[in-house]
């Protein structure tokens, strides 16, 4: 009468932050200590250390996270610390998060609680088309 599949359901894949389709990304765990730059061809997810400079289409930081160096991503949605300059086409940053560096930015949000020392600057059309150009070389 109550009989049970024997097929668990599988668990949905995250949705990309520059597209909202299911795409592959990479995930830097909370564990995990990264010294070095990153170059990132898909999404990329970092709840652990990362000390070195990142450059990626799509950055989310999880709120424990720690990035010290610069970002430089066309949408990034960071809620952990950051010690370096940030150069983002789309930028969310969440009341957890704590920023040391100058930011530039073409779109930006920012939610109450957050900490941010630091200058920010819109971008300009040049600086638009190098954040576009440097992230789509870590895509290649």
């Amino acid at each position: 009468m109550f009989s049970k599949s024997s097929k668990s359901p599988r668990p949905a894949l995250p949705t990309s932050a520059t597209g909202g389709k299911s795409i592959p990304f990479s995930l830097i765990g909370g564990d995990v200590t990264i010294t070095g730059d990153l170059s990132a061809s898909v999404d990329l997810h970092v709840d652990g250390v990362v000390e070195g400079d990142i450059r990626c289409a799509a950055l989310v930081q999880g709120p424990d996270s720690r990035i010290i160096g610069h970002v430089t991503a066309q949408s990034a949605r960071l809620a952990g610390l950051v010690d370096g300059s940030i150069a983002a086409g789309e930028l969310v940053v969440e009341s957890s998060a704590r920023i040391t560096g100058d930011v530039v930015y073409e779109r930006i949000t920012i939610e109450p609680g957050s900490r941010i020392e630091g200058r920010f600057s819109p971008k300009a059309s040049e600086a638009s088309a190098e954040i576009k150009l440097l992230a789509n070389e870590a895509a290649e």
